[in-house]
């Protein structure tokens, strides 16, 4: 089945101000396409719309990545340079394993098996508690120069839940950081940092898939996509910028609340009929 226009611009504008927050993007667009669309989008239109998302992060964080591969670079030829940003940038690729050995190994589970409303209303809620205890236990004492390999390991292999829809990417890594005693937005900055390879390769590589879907999902053109990313992008930029302010003020119990009431409410829904699970 064929994407309407209406709906790659809405499911775009829904991944652009979802993808940064620990609401989970592919959650929010499983359950826009279901209930406004009466079909799901599919993974492999997530993926490529999550292209503009990153494309956002690489803008608004362009300086500190700069940064990091200079000294990185550096640090390689000279071990006198070795900076922490030399170690960061270790860090992001020793943490980006975990979820590139994972998508890769449950590729077929993702795009159709868990892309269940059922799942996602039950990881919404379930995975509220862990946001919630890391906010409450988390000592929020270390900045980011201090973060070293047991940082990348474990924040890396937590994203891997964010395969899981309705449980989000930045809030399974912010969880992880907040739980080993890292500043809020330390580790929603790391977060962020260790989601551009994996998120950029997956979306590549769900590319040609998108167009012609093996599994369950809706194709969609070239013009399409592109228009998906470019929304994705502008909107992800304000949101990304927002969702940082917002942290050094403010903790993640207003998320919390907000998936406790959308996933009560989509088990209602689905408990009644109102709507399928797929």
């Amino acid at each position: 089945m064929d994407m309407s226009w209406l709906q790659v611009v809405v499911l775009s504008v829904v991944q652009g101000l979802t993808e940064f927050l620990p609401v989970s993007s592919s959650g929010h667009l499983a359950i826009v396409s279901k209930l406004f669309f009466a079909d799901d989008a599919g993974a492999s239109f997530t993926a490529v719309s999550q292209l503009g998302t990153e494309l956002a992060v690489l803008i608004y964080f362009a300086k500190d990545i700069g940064r990091i591969l200079a000294a990185w670079f550096g640090g390689l030829r000279d071990s006198s340079r070795r900076t922490p940003d030399y170690w960061l940038g270790w860090w992001v690729i020793i943490g980006t394993i975990p979820i590139g050995a994972a998508g890769l190994i449950f590729k077929h589970f993702i795009r159709d098996d868990v892309r269940n409303l059922w799942v996602i209303a039950t990881a919404l809620i379930v995975f509220s508690a862990v946001i919630a205890a890391a906010e409450y236990f988390g000592r929020q004492t270390r900045p980011i120069e201090q973060f070293t390999w047991k940082d990348s390991i474990v924040i890396g292999v937590s994203q891997c839940l964010a395969l899981i829809p309705g449980v989000s990417r930045s809030g399974a890594t912010i969880s992880a950081g907040l739980f080993m005693g890292q500043q809020r937005e330390a580790a929603a900055r790391f977060g962020f940092l260790l989601a551009i390879p994996a998120v950029l390769a997956s979306g590549l590589y769900s590319l040609p898939d998108a167009f012609h879907p093996d599994g369950r999902g809706m194709s969609a053109s070239g013009p399409q996509l592109a228009v998906s990313v470019v929304i994705a992008f502008v909107v992800g930029l304000a949101a990304v910028s927002w969702f940082l302010k917002f942290l050094v003020r403010h903790g993640m119990y207003w998320f919390v609340g907000y998936r406790v009431i959308l996933g009560a409410t989509l088990l209602v829904l689905l408990g009644t009929g109102s709507v399928a699970a797929q």
